[in-house]
């Protein structure tokens, strides 16, 4: 069954902690003001001066990969207001000036099995990643969670931009946006032994051949960079195996 698009105004890290959603563990992350979007397939907060995610959230599964090709296009957030987002025009000649893709924060091959898979071509969910960090090192990361998701595992991924360098403007667009410098994707399992997670961050700088194995960090330090509490209900007493380890997931992601 479809499930209905639950639209949250959420205004700062009290209302955003306590959002529950099911492609979250320990909840969605807190610490930004703006809105949330809670789909059937992800949960995405919308920054209304970036125009982008500051982070998206979703569970990947055996049963949502794997689908028929699916074809990749694009259109601006029918639940965001126009002034909060980004338009397909807002992308022209992007690659010809940045070198960059429109790159999906929530990879469509992720979800193509699933019947609301068109909804990651939401411009909200898209912004402007290199081509080769789009192309190799990301997309190598994508695929190696859904190589996880395939032994059997839920696998719950929470991943957004960083803004710590500049690196260019969109020349097409007409209103004031953000381009990252990189972003963050942490991978997570919850298997009966316990919570599993590993940390990386790539940057707009990558090469192609780069590999995701040598940007682990920890969750504490995705955390401090992005300024998120990526699991705002965490005991206290797992946050230092979890969150301030290298890499638990590491050897099943192929590193």
């Amino acid at each position: 069954m479809k499930l209905p698009i639950k639209l949250f105004a959420l205004f700062g890290l009290f209302a955003s902690s306590s959002l529950l959603a099911e492609h979250c563990l320990y909840q969605c992350p807190a610490g930004k003001a703006g809105q949330v979007l809670q789909r059937s397939i992800y949960t995405l907060h919308n920054n209304p001066q970036t125009k982008l995610a500051d982070w998206v959230a979703y569970k990947v599964t055996a049963s949502t990969i794997d689908g028929p090709s699916r074809r990749r296009y694009w259109k601006a957030d029918p639940d965001l207001a126009p002034e909060h987002t980004l338009e397909t025009g807002d992308y022209k000649d992007a690659h010809a000036v940045l070198g960059t893709d429109r790159g999906h924060q929530v990879p469509l091959a992720s979800f193509s099995n699933t019947p609301d898979w068109a909804q990651t071509n939401y411009l909200s969910n898209i912004t402007p990643q290199s081509s080769a960090l789009n192309q190799g090192p990301w997309v190598r990361l994508e695929s190696a969670v859904r190589d996880l998701a395939r032994t059997g595992q839920d696998v719950y991924v929470v991943s957004g931009p960083l803004y710590e360098s500049f690196f260019g403007e969109l020349p097409g667009a007409d209103e004031e946006h953000s381009v990252p410098s990189g972003y963050f994707k942490v991978v997570m399992t919850n298997p009966v032994q316990g919570l599993q997670a590993s940390a990386f961050v790539l940057h707009q700088n990558a090469s192609r051949q780069d590999s995701f194995c040598y940007a682990q960090v920890t969750v504490d330090e995705v955390e401090t960079r992005s300024g998120l509490n990526l699991l705002p209900t965490l005991p206290p007493e797992l946050e230092a195996a979890v969150e301030g380890q290298l890499g638990s997931l590491s050897r099943l992601l192929g590193c």
